[in-house]
């Protein structure tokens, strides 16, 4: 039975599991609780060297619980409460108590969040960090919409065109290729707000460790010139992130694993309605999503 328990929860609610079996959820919760941290207790993480971290909301509201992530198994390792500099030493002494060494920690990729950045640096000194592309190009996203917002007030060919400057080029319709297009012949400043996106985007493509610090400090001139103040206000908050951004030329990791993984966690609350409480929306995550060896009774 409760290897029935177990291979169902995997891919059900548990409220699901207890009515298939006739059980009450509460047993259900109890078994699923005792093999995700049997299982945990023989998990090895002396080599698990780069890491990603983000937070995800458990419920709405400002609920939320941090993600660590094993990027090179795509495995989640660790799940905890909160998303402050403390989820990041409830992670060293978890990686510790599975064999792992703060000191051999290489990498570690998260977005710009001042806790990460201080959890880390207090906890594993011996680690780069590596911010987040995406983050970082979501910001960049942020300063081009709050452009086309300005001179929306005083241009209407602008309204309804949100997406079109969100989107990567190879994403849109043809008919987006072909308003865009007009756009960008009336000379406007969201355009060159978009440009200077797309040159950033350019930045994560090049290899050579000093031609990309040199290509970004062309574009950090490029963009504090642009007389557009929050793409301004945006290059000024990556130069102040500056080695963490170039660390992706070296290190080539970003957290699109945990982007993916983020979603299917989403996915799991969703299907389940929420959770009643945190630590059942935290087994769930290791059931599903921590790749565990579960030694179920035959």
């Amino acid at each position: 039975m409760d290897s029935m328990i177990v291979i169902l929860a995997q891919h059900m609610p548990a409220k699901t599991v207890a009515d298939i079996i006739g059980e009450h959820d509460t047993r259900i919760w109890r078994v699923l609780e005792h093999y995700v941290q049997e299982a945990r207790s023989n998990e090895d993480f002396s080599n698990v060297h780069s890491v990603g971290v983000d937070e995800t909301s458990r419920a709405k509201g400002h609920n939320y619980i941090s993600v660590f992530v094993d990027l090179d198994e795509s495995r989640v390792i660790h799940v905890c409460e909160g998303r402050d500099s403390g989820t990041v030493t409830s992670f060293k002494h978890d990686y510790e108590a599975h064999k792992g060494l703060a000191g051999d920690m290489a990498n570690f990729c998260c977005d710009m969040s001042p806790a990460f950045i201080s959890g880390i640096e207090s906890n594993f000194e011996n680690a780069a960090i590596t911010f987040d592309r995406f983050h970082v190009m979501k910001l960049m996203n942020e300063a081009v919409d709050q452009v086309r917002k300005e001179e929306q007030a005083h241009n209407a060919s602008l309204k309804r065109t949100r997406y079109i400057w969100l989107k990567n080029p190879e994403n849109l319709t043809s008919r987006q290729v072909k308003e865009l297009g007009s756009l960008k012949d009336m000379h406007l400043k969201t355009s060159r707000a978009y440009d200077l996106k797309l040159s950033l985007r350019d930045f994560w493509n090049i290899r050579d460790p000093d031609l990309a610090e040199s290509y970004l400090k062309k574009w950090y001139f490029w963009a504090t010139h642009s007389r557009l103040a929050s793409v301004i206000d945006k290059a000024k908050t990556f130069k102040h992130h500056w080695n963490g951004i170039l660390n992706y030329i070296n290190t080539r990791i970003d957290n699109g694993v945990l982007e993916g993984i983020n979603s299917l966690i989403q996915a799991a609350k969703n299907s389940s309605r929420g959770f009643r409480s945190t630590k059942n929306f935290i087994i769930t995550i290791y059931l599903r999503l921590g790749k565990l060896h579960f030694n179920l009774p035959t």
